[in-house]
């Protein structure tokens, strides 16, 4: 417990303000990472994983690249760009591996949210006269937003918590206080840094939750009749008592 006020006192020190690595600064460029990855990523996997929603063609391939993407530690790739593209680009290196990194959670929400939708639905939409370019703008992306949702909170943790890794390589943000604190043992900076991410992914976390409730359909929610009938009510209309009793 003392340690855990050591690092709470840490992250409220009027020092976290001034200095090299100003605290609301390095959060400032967490984020900043964090939302050009999600960004790029999104546009690559989004388009892709429509299009295998909507026609079904590639499921098993992409199935087997986004597991395999996910086995790749972040880390090692992280400095395998690094090396491979130069030192001085390090900032694109780590922005290519958060997107590396957030694609397969995305690219599994866009195309699973196509196929949860129940198929008596889209061919409905065809019966009416729907062309398949009305079918998925009108009637697949609205009723799978909610997963494809789901899919960019996923990506997002990953990446904020990969963002981590760029001050490895000096890129800065909330890692450069765990990478310094190491070698100095100071562990209050290392766990009031951790709590600082930790909020951040949380933060991030409960405002893509509260996204994912309201991007659903109100079709949907208005689908959903709610048992409103008394206790009493089911019990004589189990035991097949008539309702109106004592009516002749």
């Amino acid at each position: 417990m003392n340690l855990l006020g050591e690092a709470f006192a840490w992250i409220f020190s009027p020092e976290r303000l001034t200095g090299s690595y100003p605290l609301p600064a390095s959060v400032a460029l967490h984020l900043y990472y964090t939302f050009i990855a999600v960004v790029i990523a999104a546009l690559i996997a989004i388009p892709l994983g429509y299009y295998i929603g909507h026609t079904g063609r590639g499921r098993d391939a992409a199935i087997a690249i986004s597991g395999a993407a996910r086995a790749v530690p972040s880390f090692g790739l992280i400095l395998l760009l690094v090396l491979v593209m130069g030192v001085t680009q390090k900032p694109l290196a780590a922005t290519v591996a958060f997107v590396l990194l957030g694609i397969p959670s995305i690219l599994a929400g866009a195309y699973a949210g196509l196929e949860a939708i129940d198929r008596r639905v889209i061919d409905a939409a065809r019966a009416v006269g729907m062309t398949e370019w009305q079918i998925l703008i009108k009637v697949e992306m609205p009723l799978g937003l909610p997963l494809l949702i789901g899919g960019i909170r996923a990506g997002t943790l990953q990446i904020v918590a990969t963002v981590v890794l760029a001050a490895y390589v000096n890129l800065g943000g909330l890692g450069v206080y765990i990478i310094q604190g190491i070698p100095l043992s100071r562990y209050d900076q290392i766990l009031g840094s951790a709590i600082v991410i930790v909020a951040l992914a949380l933060t991030l976390d409960g405002l893509f939750a509260l996204l994912q409730r309201t991007v659903v359909p109100r079709g949907v929610t208005a689908g959903r009749i709610q048992d409103v009938r008394t206790p009493s009510f089911r019990r004589r209309a189990v035991m097949g008592t008539p309702i109106h009793e004592g009516k002749g």
